[in-house]
């Protein structure tokens, strides 16, 4: 049964596309403007032939298609390319291609005619708007309140196309579920809300959904991890080229912070937040296009505007309006130092000058230093009059839950909407309502048409382009998937390697533990520059089910705990909260701080570190810097531990002046107690680093920003799927958590796994199947054969 669920996936994963071995934009372009422009582009069509996109080109002539794509030997343009008859060969006149140019030709048909999304030889006419535009609603039809509904009830009656069909009560249950905390309904909570006869009980799942800040919050932290390109781990974050904005970022989603102040505090940074504006620091050689400041205008551009800035950090770009000039003024606000323009990676001798890509709305002034810049671009971006800003993010939300953009691909924005009303309507209620993410999410959810059926798509359907009808199937992503494996099989790890605290901070929790340095003389203050090594050792009669520490230095530290690295921070302002609930142990247990004192010359210097726990018994505990703790000049190695055996070790001292006990008082009693005792829900795949499954199933790496994950699967990741180690290691390791519940029956067993799984009963021959996969008493062999059956289902990998 296994292998026949593996061989159908395998199977339908063949007929993905092969990627193509050639750069359309640098192969490609060029040669099809040196030699086919002059008759087949702009407003020329020899032969009823267009170049000007790739649909145009497909369409074919006078004489039908001259392309198929992925068959250069039977595509007609290789054949007139080739052609020595005068009659056939293209082009007509002038120079012909060379070995090299055909042989790219061949690859690129060979490879299926890819063509970067928005691209047109011939300039397109449309422009968007920039300021808002607040469309006049439709009259409602069948009572269909909801704005979206109304727009498109209209557009469907205009077309005089039937609306979709609602959708049944479990298919929206798991939609829902999955769409906004990432999560499969409980068969519980599934059969509470099918006996729900309130009018109302959607609406109320959806803010009941939305109410669950840590759920949301884990479930699109994978969304702007994508988006911001921010990781965990991977390239430039061990040797500083790279900072990470997690902490921040799962915060502002914790919160639900207003995406004006969201997007500023990226563009003008704090130190948490840094690390979007700062991108990678490239070791070794790297193009001018891959300079820290050109990343900053391309990451600006892509995430907030949804514009391609990274052909135009080349030369003016092939795809739209956007020019070098433009794209290079935009990085030199982040610059520190001027900027050359370099085309194509070579010096033009022409200095870029700082400025916004819409100075209708105002400009930076090129005369203030780059901090104060940035601030200015932040406000220029955000400014209530940016239409831009806000369709963007509705658009791409808009993609997310229906499964196709109103404005697609949601990086091209610059084209026309299939939908301008719907779009504007989207946007500036997405600004009336405070920059609220989740009102917007809301807005979409509670739509007739998000609660529709999804539609059916055949091939190439949109070639011509696209009518709406109905919400599009979206492919479960990597942390769907393996976050809906752990539910089912109760297997989610115990640590995660996000630096973050899951859950809301108390604001009236009160700090304990008390300022500590080594000991000074004669009122005399610390050295700038001196680093000390603070140490508690304590005891744990077992593991803790929570736990986490409060930790901050004037001016920069390093903790361990028991032998583990677990935070560097060089802002005395701020206060980490770090999750200790897989660091400590039963027994002994060390916490180690390595502190440093800042600044040019003698200056005040602290340390505080705060933890508390929760044992299984329910009792909790606690420790923090006080005349306990020990210190020593001596250093600790990569581990923390010291292993000098000459360290003198002596008592720290507490610092008790008023100064200090302000800054306890102000700065971390309002944020502490419950929020590291509270029980956490299971760990999240979007809070761990990634792993080959992971890949696998779509999550990228993250060093370029990802706006959109692949909806197929190829037949690679097919294979690895259904042969690889680590898929197979959990669904075993899932199937002996299974097998050790009391289940009644077998019956019961297949029962509850399907309506866990796909949020309905077996069917009948499906309940036939699974009883001879599971026999009368299910083990773990059969019941794991059942959950590779049932995780292999098109319907359980899809948001359906």
């Amino acid at each position: 049964m296994r292998r026949l669920a593996v061989l159908l996936l395998v199977t339908g994963a063949l007929a993905t596309r092969a990627a193509t071995p050639v750069d359309f934009d640098h192969d490609i372009v060029p040669i099809l403007r040196q030699h086919c422009a002059e008759c087949h582009t702009g407003d020329k069509k020899k032969g009823g032939l267009s170049f000007n996109t790739r649909e145009s080109l497909l369409r074919g002539g006078e004489d039908g298609p001259v392309v198929k794509p992925g068959d250069a030997t039977g595509s007609l343009l290789l054949k007139a390319i080739l052609s020595r008859d005068p009659d056939e060969q293209m082009p007509p006149k002038g120079d012909r291609l060379t070995e090299a140019e055909v042989a790219k030709v061949r690859a690129w048909i060979g490879g299926g005619v890819v063509w970067t999304d928005g691209f047109a030889f011939k300039k397109p006419a449309y422009e968007p708007a920039l300021r808002p535009r607040r469309p006049q609603l439709p009259p409602t039809r069948g009572g269909r309140t909801n704005g979206i509904d109304r727009i498109l009830d209209a557009q469907l009656a205009t077309q005089h196309r039937t609306r979709p069909a609602p959708v049944d009560d479990s298919t929206f249950c798991r939609r829902v579920h999955l769409d906004l905390v990432g999560l499969l309904p409980e068969p519980d909570a599934l059969d509470t809300f099918l006996h729900d006869r309130r009018a109302d009980k959607r609406t109320r799942l959806v803010h009941r959904l939305l109410t669950n800040d840590i759920a949301y919050a884990e479930q699109w932290l994978s969304f702007w991890n994508d988006l911001l390109r921010n990781d965990y781990a991977g390239t430039g974050y061990i040797d500083d080229g790279r900072r990470q904005i997690s902490s921040w970022l799962y915060r502002a989603l914790l919160d639900n912070k207003r995406y004006d102040q969201f997007a500023r505090e990226l563009i003008a940074p704090t130190a948490d937040s840094e690390g979007f504006s700062r991108g990678i620091r490239w070791r070794g050689v790297v193009s001018a296009g891959q300079a820290v400041p050109v990343q900053f205008a391309q990451s600006v551009g892509q995430a907030f505007l949804g514009i391609n800035l990274k052909c135009a950090s080349c030369h003016d770009s092939f795809i739209d309006r956007w020019t070098l000039k433009e794209s290079y003024g935009l990085a030199a606000i982040y610059a520190d130092e001027p900027m050359e323009l370099y085309r194509c990676d070579k010096p033009t001798g022409t200095m870029a000058t700082p400025g916004w890509l819409f100075p209708e709305l105002g400009q930076v002034d090129p005369s203030k230093p780059s901090a104060e810049r940035l601030r200015q671009l932040a406000g220029l971006l955000t400014n209530p009059e940016n239409g831009r800003f806000s369709r963007t993010i509705v658009n791409r939300f808009w993609h997310r839950l229906m499964g196709r953009g109103i404005v697609h691909p949601t990086d091209a924005m610059q084209t026309a909407p299939w939908n301008s009303d719907l779009l504007d309507y989207l946007a500036v209620h997405f600004a009336d309502h405070g920059y609220d993410l989740k009102a917007t999410l809301e807005l979409i959810c509670t739509s007739a048409a998000y609660q529709s059926r999804t539609e059916l798509l055949r091939p190439g359907q949109d070639d011509k382009g696209y009518n709406y009808a109905g919400p599009r199937a979206k492919r479960l992503t990597a942390e769907e998937f393996l976050d809906a494996l752990w539910q089912i099989t109760d297997t989610a790890p115990a640590r995660y390697d996000a630096p973050v605290v899951r859950g809301h901070l108390d604001p009236t929790a009160k700090a304990a533990a008390q300022w500590v340095w080594a000991p000074v003389t004669n009122g005399s203050l610390p050295a700038a520059g001196e680093t000390v090594t603070l140490r508690r050792v304590f005891s744990l009669p077992s593991q803790p089910t929570t736990a986490g520490a409060a930790v901050t230095v004037d001016n920069s530290y390093t903790l361990y705990v028991n032998g583990r690295k677990l935070r560097s921070d060089d802002n005395w302002e701020t206060v980490e909260f770090i999750d200790l609930s897989t660091a400590l142990h039963p027994g002994i247990n060390e916490v180690v701080l390595r502190a440093k004192n800042g600044g040019d010359a003698p200056n005040p210097a602290a340390a505080y570190f705060e933890a508390r726990w929760r044992l299984p018994d329910g009792h909790t505990g606690s420790i923090g810097t006080d005349g306990t703790w020990s210190w020593t000049h001596a250093k600790p190695n990569d581990e923390g531990r010291v292993e000098d055996a000459g360290a003198d070790w002596q008592p720290a001292a507490v610092l008790d002046s008023a100064t200090w006990r302000d800054r306890t008082a102000a700065g971390i009693s309002t944020a502490l107690a419950q929020a590291l005792l509270a029980e956490r829900p299971r760990v999240r795949v979007s809070l761990l680093k990634s792993d080959l499954l992971q890949r696998t199933l779509g999550r990228p790496n993250r060093e370029q920003i990802v706006s959109v994950r692949p909806s197929d699967l190829s037949t690679l990741e097919a294979m690895d799927l259904s042969n690889g180690p680590l898929l197979s290691n959990r669904l075993a390791e899932g199937a002996k958590h299974l097998a050790e519940r009391p289940w009644a029956s077998s019956d019961a067993l297949i029962d509850w796994l399907y309506r866990s799984a796909l949020s309905r009963s077996p069917a009948k021959s499906e309940l036939e199947l699974a009883r001879k996969a599971l026999g009368e008493k299910p083990d773990a062999e059969g019941i794991e054969d059942l959950l590779w059956v049932v995780c292999l289902l098109p319907e359980f990998q899809m948001v359906r």
